[in-house]
This record gives structure tokens, sequence and C-alpha cells, in this order.
């Protein structure tokens, strides 16, 4: 009769040791998975802010280029609004499809 209960609080003391184990090895990888995806999301933002600053110089020096061959600066900088403007119209219309990549992209990450 002693066997029984002896018995039971072996294979209770091991349910809970492997309870505490898979709630922290589900820690560790959750915790895995944020860091790959934060750093993932900190290296495209910090390229996007690299890149802001290259194309805002390459426009406003585009710009004063055009202005200067058509003899008004204002026309240079007209033209390269009306470049952005058409740009990001054509964003709008592709907006569905760009924000359906990123998404993928993160799920992708964070599952694999």
């Amino acid at each position: 009769m002693e066997v029984k209960p002896i018995l039971i609080e072996s294979l209770l003391e091991r349910t809970e040791q492997y309870a505490k184990t898979s709630y922290e090895l589900l820690k560790l990888k959750s915790l895995s998975k944020t860091a790959n995806v934060m750093s993932a999301l900190l290296f495209r933002l910090l390229l996007v802010i690299i890149l802001s600053f290259f194309v805002l110089t390459l426009s406003t020096a585009i710009a004063l280029w055009l202005g200067d061959m058509l003899g008004k600066n204002y026309y240079g900088f007209l033209i390269v609004a009306s470049f952005y403007g058409l740009t990001g119209i054509v964003f709008l219309f592709i907006h569905p499809f760009i924000k359906a990549r990123i998404n993928n992209s993160i799920i992708t990450q964070i599952l694999n």
C-alpha cells in the first residue's frame, strides 16, 4: 500500500517539473522570435532613414539643376514635386499589395 502513494508523488513531481521546463522553453522561444523580428524591423527602419536622407539630398540637387537649366529654380522644384506626387498616387493604388507582403514577411519571421 505504501508503494502507490510514492509512485503517485513521483509522477506528480515529474509532471510538475515537465510543465515548468515546457513553460521556460516556450518563454525562451518567444524571446528569440521577438528579438529576431525586432532586429529585422529596426534594421529596415534604419535603412529607410538613411535612404530618405539620400533621396532628399538627391531631390534637392536635381531640382536645383533642373531649375538652372530651365531658367527659374522653382521650375525644377515643381517638376520634382510632380514626380513625387505621381509616385505617391501609384503607391496609393498598390498599397494593399505592399501591406500584404510586409505582413507575410513578419509572420514568416515569427513562425520560422
